[in-house]
C-alpha cells in the first residue's frame, strides 16, 4: 500500500486531501507547522510530524520513518495582494518551502510529487478559458513563487526522474464537512461570513473591472472536487505517469457579485455588499480549460456554486456555535 506525506496536511485544503486519500485506500501522514493548520482537522488515527517544510532534515525523516512512496505539498502562504506588500517573505516561505521539500525527496529516494500550484501562474490571461499551455505572467509575488515551483518541479524530473504534477487550482470554496471550514481571511466567502459575524457590509474590491457587471470573474471550485482530484493525480503518478500542469476549476466563472448574489439566497437575506477600492494583483477574469483533466485524469467537477456556498455556511455556523 502507498502511503503519501502531506505538507500543509491540517490546513482546509489538505485537511480535505488527506480525507480523499484515506478514502481512496492510501496510508497518510500529515507535515505541519501549524501556523495555520488546525490539529482538530486531522482525524485521530493520521500520524502527525509538526515540522518547517523549510527543513529538508525534519522532511526527510518523516519521509523514512513512515516509509513514504509520495509526498503531496501544499504548505504555503498564498495570499496574492498580501504577497505584493510583503514579497521577501513569500519568495523565502514558498520557494525555499518546495526546494527543500525536493531536496528530501531525492535524498530518500521518492519519487512521486503533488505539487499545489495556482491558477495566479498566468496572470491576467489573453483569453478565456486559459489552458496548461498559456504563457505564465504572474502579476504577484504568489504567483512567481508557484511558477518557481512548477520550474523546481520540472528540472527535477529532468535531473533525477521526479515524476510529477502541478495542480493550478482556481478559487476554492465550500467544505466536505462542518468540522473542515475555511477560516482565511483571504478567501471570498469566509471574508463574506466575517464582516456579517460583526455587523459589517461584505466587500466587493473594485466594480470597474473590464467584465459584465465591472467586478472579477473567477473559476470557483468545490474544495472536494479539488481534493479528489488531487487523488487522480496521485494514481496516475503511481502508475509512473508525468502528469505535468493541470487545471483544477470548474470550468465556468462567475463574477464577485454573482457570489455575493448566492450568498444571500442561501442565506436568505439581502447581504448589501459595499464596493471598495481594487486589491493590488488581482487580474479581472480567470477562469480554466478543464479538458485536460478530464482527458488525461478522468476526473470532472461534480458541485456547483450553490454547494460551495451551503456547505461553507454550514461549516461556518458550526464552528461558532
Amino acid at each position: 500500500m502507498t502511503t503519501w506525506l502531506v505538507t500543509g496536511g491540517a490546513g482546509y485544503i489538505g485537511a480535505h486531501v488527506v480525507r480523499a486519500l484515506q478514502a481512496s485506500g492510501r496510508n497518510v501522514v500529515v507535515f505541519d507547522d501549524f501556523s495555520s493548520g488546525l490539529r482538530s482537522r486531522v482525524e485521530p488515527a493520521v500520524p502527525i510530524v509538526t515540522g518547517s517544510v523549510q527543513d529538508p532534515h525534519a522532511v526527510g525523516i518523516a519521509l523514512r520513518d513512515y516509509d513514504c512512496t509520495g509526498v503531496i505539498h501544499l504548505a504555503a502562504i498564498k495570499a496574492a495582494g498580501e504577497s505584493v506588500e510583503i514579497p521577501l517573505t513569500y519568495y523565502r516561505e514558498n520557494i525555499d518551502g518546495v526546494i527543500s521539500v525536493l531536496e528530501a525527496m531525492k535524498a530518500e529516494g521518492v519519487s512521486s510529487f503533488v505539487y499545489s500550484s495556482s491558477a495566479a501562474v498566468y496572470g491576467t490571461p489573453a483569453t478565456n478559458p486559459v489552458n496548461e499551455d498559456a504563457v505564465l505572467h504572474a502579476e504577484s509575488p504568489y504567483g512567481e513563487t508557484k511558477v518557481v515551483g512548477e520550474w523546481a518541479s520540472a528540472a527535477s524530473g529532468t535531473a533525477w526522474g521526479l515524476k510529477w504534477a502541478a495542480m493550478r487550482y482556481f478559487n476554492v470554496a465550500g467544505a466536505g464537512a462542518d468540522e473542515l471550514g475555511d477560516n482565511s481571511v483571504n478567501n471570498l466567502v469566509p471574508m463574506v461570513f466575517q464582516a456579517l459575524e460583526a455587523g459589517q457590509r461584505p466587500r466587493i474590491f473594485g466594480d470597474d473591472y473590464p467584465t459584465p457587471d465591472g467586478t472579477c470573474i473567477r473559476d470557483y471550485i468545490h474544495v472536494s472536487d479539488l481534493a479528489d482530484a488531487h487523488v487522480a493525480a496521485a494514481a496516475a503518478l503511481e502508475e509512473g505517469t508525468v502528469v505535468g500542469p493541470m487545471n483544477v476549476g470548474r470550468g465556468e466563472g462567475s463574477s464577485v457579485r454573482e457570489v455575493m448574489d448566492m450568498v444571500s439566497e442561501v442565506l436568505g437575506r439581502d447581504i448589501s455588499p459595499e464596493v471598495v477600492g481594487r486589491r493590488a494583483g488581482d487580474p479581472a477574469a480567470t477562469w480554466a480549460s478543464t479538458e485536460r483533466i478530464e482527458r488525461e485524469l478522468g476526473w470532472f467537477a461534480g458541485r456547483d456554486l450553490r454547494d460551495m456556498v451551503t456547505s461553507a455556511w454550514s461549516a461556518w455556523q458550526a464552528s461558532t456555535d
